[in-house]
């Protein structure tokens, strides 16, 4: 493995409870192996990012409650499509060589679990939105 491949994967933190077997589908297994560590490792950047979103479209998201707050950023992340690629940008460019070989091969389906899991994740994290 490259220096490059081998710096990012000393980064990333280690996810307990993960179950690998070798019935796991490829999509899943490499959900666990690479897109959980990294979205932990970036986390706090993640979280950032969607408070600027939130900002630069004049903080309607600090007047809804918490229902409505949950759709708005299940609805950012569905439909505002520069504000998803540069949440897939963020995790992608996170990959080592080999894990961007298999992305490519099926980005399609590997992007709807990015999304899925930043959904969870943003969701699970709501209170980190509390007003500026």
């Amino acid at each position: 493995m490259n220096t490059r491949s081998d710096a990012f994967l000393s980064l990333r933190p280690e996810i307990q409870n993960v179950l690998l077997n070798s019935a796991s589908l490829q999509e899943e297994s490499f959900q666990n192996q690479s897109l959980r560590p990294i979205l932990k490792l970036q986390n706090n950047l993640l979280i950032l990012v969607l408070k600027q979103y939130f900002s630069k479209h004049k903080n309607t998201f600090y007047s809804l409650g918490l229902e409505k707050r949950m759709q708005f950023i299940e609805n950012t992340l569905q439909k505002d499509i520069k504000f998803r690629n540069l949440l897939k940008g963020m995790i992608v460019g996170c990959f080592t060589e080999e894990e961007y070989k298999i992305y490519i091969q099926n980005s399609s389906a590997l992007n709807k679990r990015i999304m899925s899991m930043l959904l969870q994740r943003y969701q699970s994290q709501i209170q980190l939105f509390e007003s500026p």
